[in-house]
């Protein structure tokens, strides 16, 4: 996705989830800390683009996607399949509001040699 993104964007923001957001989420003990997270995508990102075009911003209450989401400067939004339905809502927000509708730009999901999906979750759990 992030790829995505920063072949079509000049700037992109990522909202990195808060520790306490994923403390519910499946195998959340093996999950890194926010910090260390972070540091790791600026490590990636520098690996592949200008970090200068990053910006990351720290999702700490699930309201606050939606906040980010209004943003009128905001043009587009890269979501998987399993986020799409919640972009659609952003996007009614945004009409409700008298914004312009973001582009969505949707990324498949990748499928295991057992045609199961490729997930954090499913990561996490064999570690």
């Amino acid at each position: 996705m992030l790829k995505t993104a920063l072949s079509i964007s000049e700037i992109v923001e990522i909202g990195l989830t808060s520790q306490d957001l994923l403390k519910n989420k499946k195998f959340s003990s093996r999950l890194e800390e926010y910090e260390t997270r972070k540091e790791n995508l600026i490590t990636y990102i520098n690996s592949i683009a200008d970090l200068k075009r990053i910006n990351i911003v720290e999702i700490s209450n699930w309201s606050e996607m939606d906040k980010y989401a209004q943003d009128p400067e905001y043009d587009g939004l890269v979501v998987s399949q399993e986020t799409y339905d919640n972009a659609l809502k952003l996007n009614e927000n945004r009409v409700k509001k008298g914004l312009k509708t973001l582009v969505l730009i949707v990324i498949p999901l990748i499928k295991d040699e057992n045609n199961e999906k490729i997930s954090s979750t499913s990561i996490r759990e064999k570690i």
